[in-house]
């Protein structure tokens, strides 16, 4: 099959359905001389019944194709050249579904064009009564429905070649859908099928001379639905209840549960198959236990970025806005507590009020200094309105605070922005995504001027100018100030009584521009 794929190219789907018409001709040829073995014939009679339900079963398989070529025309697109996301989803599906789409929709047409009026040809050459009639028509419906399997598997073997090539574009996540014939109806209707046609060609070859095709019928069709069909049925259940438990299990695991464990009750193929996923399941849950661990001990919103994108590893320049927080008077508040476990539960009550902010702004936790904490707005996700982001945050984190957020803890915010080197700084194996840059040092420099101005919130002038939505913020100017490690006065900004509305820098959606 594959060498005929690459031999023929686009014209591959067409030509292998067509060569489907012989294996019809082969079934029905086949057909007829099995019945001439119940019923007598002349050699004239024999070559009449051919021509004549040979003819029948090239006009009716000749109808299906004409029915299918329009099916297959994403699938030639696809081998011609047409590449494109949607030109590949369309060509898998062709592909894949080619089969039961032909078997559900199309196998009424042999029983109607070829299996009824074939029936009316024996009965009228071999001049048979018309009680002969029904048990002709079951043998006729057994040998259509052999023919329609063979095609059906035949079709899918066919197309295995360029379903191959196809899986290798296809874009990963597409949305699945199953239309395939469950494996369940594959069981029960292949394996009572093959016994009907076991009995009826054993009965043909070693009847005698008293062959009775009706008796044979019966006979054949009780097996078949009793003793096979039992069988059939247990072995149905055998193969098809693990995987129901696999199915179960995988609708699970997308769900979220990775704890999931599939009991194994077979020491069979499908036991393996079960244990493979149930050890899948384990790493999967020790996944999400990393998973959790990381998001604990760095910036969730940075772990999942870190997880889905990946870092730089060699650092890139951005610009971004830096929100520095601290506590004002911790040294006195930490002296004066009763023990070391109040510092520790006053800061992580603060810290859980604030956090929560910063992450509902698209920003992200770069690191907590003691009572501080630095906070980045565009990096390692960039936003065009980093600065306008970092602002909406500080001043809902100072209105948190001196609402009793956070106990009788008050902090200082201060915000600058500038470029900055981002990247996973480390070594020896430990990194921690960061960003160095003389922005981030004017940033703690700018809260520690609160102090002196006595203000909650200090802006920097390069956070002012990167501002997008200005509308509704009034700011007022500190004048120069020197800061530590800084030669040249930079000027603050505190934020002064609204124009128009009680609240300042609505919280930003996360992800807008």
């Amino acid at each position: 099959m594959r060498w005929l794929y690459r031999r023929l190219g686009r014209a591959y789907p067409v030509v292998f359905f067509a060569v489907q018409v012989v294996v019809g001709t082969g079934v029905t040829a086949g057909t007829v001389l099995l019945l001439t073995l119940f019923y007598p014939a002349t050699p004239g009679e024999k070559v009449t019944l051919l021509a004549i339900t040979e003819g029948l079963t090239v006009a009716g398989l000749g109808f299906v194709f004409a029915r299918a070529v329009p099916r297959l025309r994403p699938l030639v697109a696809w081998i011609a050249g047409r590449r494109d996301r949607e030109s590949s989803l369309q060509a898998w599906d062709a592909a894949v579904n080619l089969p039961s789409r032909v078997f559900r929709r199309d196998i009424w047409l042999p029983c109607a064009l070829v299996g009824v009026p074939s029936v009316v040809a024996v009965v009228v050459v071999l001049g048979l009564s018309w009680t002969a009639f029904a048990p002709l028509l079951v043998a006729a419906v057994v040998a259509v429905l052999y023919a329609a399997v063979l095609q059906y598997f035949g079709i899918e073997i066919g197309m295995r070649p360029v379903v191959d090539d196809i899986v290798r574009v296809l874009p990963s996540g597409f949305g699945f859908e199953r239309l395939g014939m469950p494996l369940r109806l594959k069981l029960l209707t292949i394996l009572p099928l093959t016994s009907l046609i076991t009995g009826l060609v054993v009965a043909a070859l070693t009847g005698g001379d008293n062959k009775n095709l009706g008796l044979s019928v019966l006979i054949t069709l009780a097996v078949a639905f009793s003793i096979s069909l039992e069988l059939t049925l247990l072995l149905s259940e055998s193969i098809s209840r693990p995987m129901s438990a696999l199915h179960n299990g995988i609708r699970a695991i997308e769900r979220g549960e990775y704890g999931v464990e599939i009991p194994v009750t077979t020491s069979d193929d499908l036991g393996e198959l079960t244990d493979g996923f149930n050890r899948m399941a384990a790493g999967l849950a020790e996944r999400e236990r990393l998973r959790e661990a990381f998001g604990t001990y760095l910036d969730r919103e940075v772990a999942e970025y870190i997880l889905h994108e990946g870092i730089n590893p060699a650092g890139v320049e951005v610009d971004v806005s830096i929100l520095f927080c601290d506590v004002c008077d911790f040294t006195a508040f930490a002296s004066g507590a009763d023990s070391p476990e109040q510092v520790v539960a006053a800061l992580n009550r603060l810290f859980e009020t604030i956090v929560p902010i910063v992450a509902r702004h698209g920003g992200h936790v770069d690191k907590f200094v003691g009572d501080g904490m630095l906070a980045v707005f565009g990096a390692p996700e960039s936003y065009a309105d980093h600065a306008d982001r970092a602002l909406a945050t500080g001043c809902e984190i100072v209105e948190a605070v001196e609402g009793g957020a956070a106990g009788t803890l008050r902090v200082g915010v201060g915000i600058n922005s500038g470029r900055v080197v981002a990247g996973s700084i480390g070594g020896a194996g430990r990194l921690n995504f960061s960003v160095i840059g003389d922005a981030v040092n004017v940033a703690s420099r700018v809260e520690a001027a609160t102090r002196e101005t006595g203000d909650r919130l200090l802006i920097t002038a390069e956070t002012r100018d990167a501002l997008i939505r200005t509308g509704h913020i009034v700011l007022v100017s500190r004048g120069d100030a020197v800061l530590r490690g800084k030669t040249e006065p930079i000027e603050l900004f505190a934020l002064g009584e609204p124009e128009e509305t009680d609240r300042v820098g609505e919280p930003a959606a996360r992800g807008a521009p």
